[in-house]
């Protein structure tokens, strides 16, 4: 009895998670295809066509991570599925498999996609879109541009700063500040074309700047100039990526110093606690498409079982984007906006299986 519940466990692992992997190929495949497109809009200057195809290859890491619950999800519905309709599943609960056995079984290939949606999200996605974006911003002419429609806006006491492109080595291309006064009035504003850490500070290479006296403006071009600034290169390694594809702790530090800035941070606190929560997401969401296998979607068709599979992850993303929002205007904790979603789910998805129990 022992080897056969071993054998049906491995069963049920691999049908689940070959699943899993055709149904993040399929997605992949077509999302990596309409990026590619989207890409080609933005060829000139040095960003051609096979840097575009460059680009594209190099936010892999992050689509994947993007995808990995739906992944499973998705996985999760259409291999235990393809078991209902063929009635295998109810073959191995004659056999006297119990249906937390089988939740067991089906839920493993979900961890392993869990853990490496953690390595992929903390290791892997984050540096490989930094390189993406500095790459694709150099191409389209960072350094000659005068606060392009690309690159960041940070704020440091009274002064603005627009940074076109970071690369990762510690070298900022098409750096502009605007420094204003109590009044909000506009002292200077100076563009530099690179800047290079020195270690306590930047040198920008190649200044102007002009300087609004009274009634008349003044002009000076340095070749170099010394630029001290909190800002140190792992700071703007975050800066120039979104929030939502950096790592936990780049996050973390990001916010912390947002906050020691007495600046709003909590856009990446929300981006922080998707992070986080997402392996417990990615459970809960298996778990209710276990539960419409072994409830209401038992003996419909695979389609109708996809159809409902998009409509539930479409609901669950929505209810994530809708209060994370409303997290950032109304001032409550963001962890909620990512944590009631999940709880819903997780009722939801209890309640359905112990009615199928």
């Amino acid at each position: 009895m022992g080897v056969l519940v071993r054998k049906i466990d491995g069963y049920v692992m691999r049908t689940v998670g070959g699943a899993m992997f055709l149904v993040m190929m399929v997605v992949l495949s077509l999302d990596l295809i309409f990026a590619f497109i989207a890409e080609l809009d933005d060829i000139r200057n040095n960003y051609q066509i096979l840097d575009a195809l460059w680009y594209v290859f190099l936010t892999l890491p992050r689509r994947i991570y993007d995808y990995l619950p739906l992944g499973a999800f998705m996985g999760c519905l259409v291999g235990l599925g393809s078991m209902a309709s063929s009635s295998e599943l109810t073959v191995v609960r004659a056999a006297g498999v119990s249906l937390k056995r089988i939740v067991w079984s089906a839920m493993k290939p979900a961890l392993v996609i869990v853990v490496m949606g953690v390595l992929i999200g903390e290791y892997l996605a984050p540096p490989a879109e930094r390189v993406a974006q500095s790459y694709k911003a150099v191409a389209l002419g960072a350094g000659s541009n005068v606060a392009s429609a690309s690159g960041v806006w940070h704020k440091e006491g009274d002064s603005y700063i627009h940074l076109n492109a970071v690369q990762p080595n510690g070298v900022l291309h098409g750096v502009s500040r605007f420094q204003f006064d109590d009044d909000r009035q506009l002292l200077a504003a100076s563009f530099a074309e690179r800047a290079i850490y020195q270690g306590d500070h930047w040198l920008l290479e190649n200044v102007r700047t002009t300087s609004f006296e009274d009634d008349r403006t003044v002009r000076v071009d340095d070749r170099t100039l010394r630029w001290e600034t909190g800002l140190s290169p792992g700071v703007l390694s975050v800066l120039i990526v979104k929030p939502e594809n950096l790592s936990m702790t780049g996050l973390y530090t990001y916010a912390t110093y947002l906050g020691e800035q007495s600046l709003n941070a909590s856009r990446y606190w929300l981006a922080f606690w998707k992070k986080a929560l997402m392996p417990l997401g990615t459970a809960v969401m298996v778990l209710v498409a276990i539960s419409f296998i072994f409830g209401p979607l038992r003996s419909v068709t695979m389609g109708f079982r996809v159809f409902t599979g998009l409509l539930v992850g479409l609901l669950f993303k929505y209810m994530q984007d809708f209060l994370g929002p409303m997290s950032l205007v109304y001032g409550f904790n963001p962890m909620l906006a990512v944590l009631v979603p999940i709880a819903v789910s997780a009722v939801a998805g209890g309640i359905l299986m112990r009615r199928a129990g």
